[in-house]
């Protein structure tokens, strides 16, 4: 039977064919250059920084003077407990154990620096699978012995990790119920016109994408919103017009992307800046994250929509559009909200509830374990829903991020590439305001190349020892760093959501693709730059000004 089995399933020959997932030459080429790097000694200014005394921007343990006690405390604690006793020789728990001396510390933050180098590569090309690079990450670290095989692990399993995979849960059984298609339609149900849609829905759009699954949202929403389409071109006797379809397209992918700063349950990128900013000695809590992001949020999604109807609305082929005669049929066969849909409901507020009321004292990951926990309790969920819906190469995406983080803030590697930055930044951006800026730049057009989770996961650990060394407010550079990271427009890969649009986007009855991957670059360059002088000129050197920054 086994034999009959085996035989059955697809031959797979190797090749140095690239596919989804599987680029042979790309991991080669970037594996040569890891040993290469890793091969040649540490540059003199890693030298340095692992023997100066009391570092900024490095919190030292009790008895430690620099970072190579900080590490032989950690890795070597018989014999640097030898050393504080002025003893030569020392056996610890593996043998005979000595003091690792400079040039070995300062190469482990060389090869953390280039783990971190490597991992967003990797991620950012897809050259192997995401769950592939997520073990890879641990694999590496402990190969090198970075970090003892305990700290490994606590590092894989933060609160940060249980959040991802807890709002996972919660988006497959909200999605289960029909929830997110009621509010879905429920928000389209009052607008009447291409404006309405502009200035009312959209903003609704962009503060329900702060605390539901953007992704569900948009894949929720394009079927309704391909039907008024359709409808509306039928109705003026057009067959399609073009600038509708981008306008209707490219508005809702673009606002549910500009929905990430309003609180930590936006996405994984937001939990894993909370995870950064914790192991930091920083936490922010729910609330103190929206006091800085929500005001932010409907704005942007405003000039979003000015933007996107002054330049669409002109060249419509139909005089204009009315969503809600066609969402209005479609909410009246809807059945009634009870059952297993209201129960969720009822766990999503409560949910919520728990992360602006305690969230500072019991993490992010609590609460939503407990409201996954309930979903199973009352049937909502099952196993096998979890497991078909949650994606789990994701949630490992940011438990290797959380790893490379305590690795690179341990080794100092990510004081050292903070320094490298603000020394290359012109001065205008290396202190103050200035910096803020220049991290939202650099944020936001990483994220149009890589994923939004592994931009911030790349930059986390080297942007908030930045803010450190220029006197900032780890907060605001974390923050900004995490709200730059959801301007990824300009490209279909920048983000799930632009792919999604780009892929469902097509006239229903022919079947013909509304979207052009030019449209991308043509609209969302403009509206990433807005975004950044909407964020600049709103937030950083506006309401931000009135705010409480402990940190």
């Amino acid at each position: 039977m086994a034999h009959k089995v085996l035989s059955a399933l697809p031959e797979h020959g190797w090749s140095w064919k690239s596919q989804p997932g599987y680029k042979p030459v790309l991991i080669l080429i970037s594996a040569l250059v890891f040993i290469a790097l890793t091969i040649m000694p540490p540059p003199q200014s890693m030298l340095n920084m692992v023997t100066k005394a009391d570092p900024a921007g490095y919190k030292l343990p009790r008895n430690a003077k620099n970072i190579v006690d900080t590490v032989n405390q950690k890795l070597r604690p018989a014999a640097f407990k030898a050393a504080q006793e002025g003893k030569t020789e020392t056996v610890g728990e593996h043998g005979r154990e000595s003091l690792m001396k400079a040039d070995q510390v300062a190469r482990l933050a060389k090869v953390m620096v280039l783990i971190l180098f490597w991992a967003a590569f990797l991620w950012g090309t897809e050259a192997l699978p995401i769950g592939a690079t997520d073990i890879l990450v641990g694999v590496a670290i402990y190969l090198f012995a970075i970090l003892p095989l305990n700290e490994i692990s606590k590092a894989y399993m933060s609160d940060a990790v249980f959040f991802v995979f807890g709002i996972l849960a919660v988006a497959v059984g909200v999605a289960k119920t029909g929830l997110d298609k009621r509010i879905g339609l429920i928000l389209l149900s009052r607008i009447r016109s291409a404006k309405a849609f502009a200035f009312i829905f959209l903003p609704m759009l962009s503060v329900a994408a702060s605390f539901l699954s953007e992704h569900a949202l948009v894949a929720l929403l394009i079927p309704v919103l391909m039907g008024i389409y359709k409808v509306s071109c039928r109705m003026h006797g057009v067959d399609k017009d073009p600038a509708l379809g981008v306008f209707l397209l490219l508005s809702l992918t673009f606002a549910a992307n500009v929905g990430g700063p309003g609180s930590p349950a936006a996405g994984g990128r937001n939990a894993i800046m909370v995870g950064y900013l914790m192991e930091y000695g920083t936490p922010i809590s729910f609330l103190e994250w929206m006091k800085t992001g929500i005001a932010f949020v409907p704005l942007m999604s405003c000039v979003i929509g000015a933007y996107m109807y002054l330049r669409c609305k002109p060249r419509f082929k139909v005089p204009d559009m009315n969503p809600a005669e066609v969402v209005r049929a479609e909410v009246a066969r809807m059945p009634k909200f009870k059952g297993l849909e209201a129960i969720m409901a009822v766990i999503l507020v409560l949910l919520v509830a728990a992360w602006l009321i305690i969230g500072e004292h019991a993490g992010l990951g609590g609460p939503t374990l407990y409201a996954v926990m309930a979903m199973f309790v009352t049937r909502i969920l099952r196993w096998e829903d979890v497991q078909e819906g949650v994606a789990f190469d994701v949630v490992g995406l940011y438990a290797a991020a959380t790893a490379i983080g305590v690795g690179l803030k341990f080794t100092g590697g990510a004081l050292w590439l903070a320094e490298s930055f603000v020394s290359a930044l012109p001065d205008f951006l290396s202190s103050g305001e200035g910096l803020v800026v220049g991290v939202s730049i650099l944020t936001g057009t990483m994220t149009n190349f890589m994923s939004d989770g592994a931009t911030v996961a790349a930059l986390g650990p080297v942007v908030l020892p930045m803010a450190t060394l220029a006197g900032v407010s780890v907060w605001k550079v974390g923050l900004i760093c995490s709200f730059s990271s959801s301007f990824a427009n300009f490209l279909v890969v920048g983000t799930p959501n632009n792919a999604i649009a780009f892929g469902m986007g097509r006239d229903p009855e022919t079947g013909e693709r509304l979207l052009d991957v030019m449209d991308f670059v043509k609209y969302g360059v403009p509206i990433t730059i807005l975004s950044w002088l909407v964020l600049w000129i709103w937030a950083v050197f506006g309401y931000w000004r009135v705010l409480s920054w402990p940190f």
